[in-house]
């Protein structure tokens, strides 16, 4: 059986307001995380999340377990107010660090071959540089 939930929190990390989108499909947890200026509005914000929901990069998944069905209602309230000081849910924090890492892998492929190509070429101006000298005796 397939069971998608969104869930979308406001948060403010100094000095700015974060978005953190967390899907949640078939028991693995996915976080996508949006950077805003000022503290946005609601329109704002769903605005946005329509007009862009195509281009987030979410991370990969993690795996997670379903929620509990019910809860107190007076441990919920506090459950949310601790999360608000606290910041980002545990889980969210994994999936955004595995997120970080696959970007920090990506970036060192494309740098390592930038830098051979580089290699490559100045390998190539010396050996043109090498063959014009040899030209002239």
């Amino acid at each position: 059986m397939n069971t998608l939930s969104v869930r979308l929190q406001i948060l403010f990390e100094d000095p700015f307001w974060i978005g953190l989108l967390e899907r949640r499909e078939n028991g693995t947890l996915s976080v996508s995380k949006v950077t805003f200026g000022a503290e946005p509005r609601e329109p704002e914000v769903l605005a946005f999340y329509i007009k862009n929901w195509r281009h987030l990069r979410f991370s990969p998944a993690v795996p997670c377990p379903e929620q509990e069905k019910h809860q107190n209602p007076k441990r919920r309230s506090r459950d949310a107010r601790r999360i608000q000081q606290t910041g980002i849910g545990t889980r969210s924090q994994q999936a955004l660090q595995l997120q970080r890492e696959q970007q920090k892998q990506e970036r060192k492929m494309v740098s390592k071959e930038e830098k051979l190509r580089e290699q490559e070429r100045q390998f190539q101006l010396r050996r043109q540089k090498k063959k014009e000298k040899h030209k002239g005796h």
